[in-house]
C-alpha cells in the first residue's frame, strides 16, 4: 500500500525528510537529472508562500520513499501555465507500478490552474504524460548566457 503526502508553505517537512527528497530526486532522476544545489532549490522555492508550489511524496509500508514530485508554481497565468511541473521520480525498483500515474493524477488534482512540463524526447514517461492529457505544443529554445 502506497502512502502519499502534500508538502507545500503550510505543510513544510522536516530538514531531514527534505534532504531525504533531495537525495531521492538526485538519484532516482538518472540521465534525466540536475545537479543536486538545482534540486534543492526548486524544493525550497515550491515550499516557499510566494508563488511556491508543492511537493508530492509516496512511501511504501515501510515509510521508504518510493515516489517523488515537485511542481513550483509560476505566478503567471494564461499564457504561461500557472505551473510547471519540475521533478517526478519513482524509485527504480518501484518503476511499472502506477506510483508515478498517482503522483502525477494527484499532483494535476492539487494544482491550481493548468500545468507545463518539460521532458527529454526518448524519456519514457512521455507516454505517462500523454496518457494524463499533456500535448507537445511547442518547441522549447533557450539562450545561456555566459558567466
Amino acid at each position: 500500500m502506497i502512502k502519499t503526502q502534500l508538502y507545500h508553505s503550510g505543510v513544510i517537512p522536516e530538514s531531514e525528510t527534505k534532504q531525504q527528497i533531495v537525495d531521492f530526486l538526485f538519484s532516482e532522476l538518472e540521465a534525466y537529472g540536475d545537479p543536486r544545489k538545482d534540486i534543492e532549490k526548486a524544493v525550497d522555492y515550491a515550499l516557499n508562500d510566494q508563488p511556491g508550489g508543492f511537493v508530492l511524496t509516496a512511501t511504501d509500508e515501510q515509510r521508504r520513499l518510493t515516489g517523488v514530485t515537485v511542481v513550483n508554481s509560476t505566478g503567471m497565468q494564461g499564457y504561461i501555465p500557472e505551473n510547471i511541473l519540475v521533478y517526478i521520480a519513482t524509485h527504480r525498483n518501484c518503476r511499472g507500478q502506477g506510483i508515478g500515474r498517482r503522483l502525477m493524477e494527484e499532483a494535476l488534482n492539487h494544482a491550481r490552474g493548468d500545468m507545463a512540463l518539460h521532458v527529454e524526447p526518448d524519456n519514457p514517461a512521455r507516454q505517462l504524460y500523454a496518457s494524463l492529457g499533456f500535448t507537445n505544443k511547442y518547441l522549447e529554445m533557450r539562450f545561456k548566457k555566459e558567466g
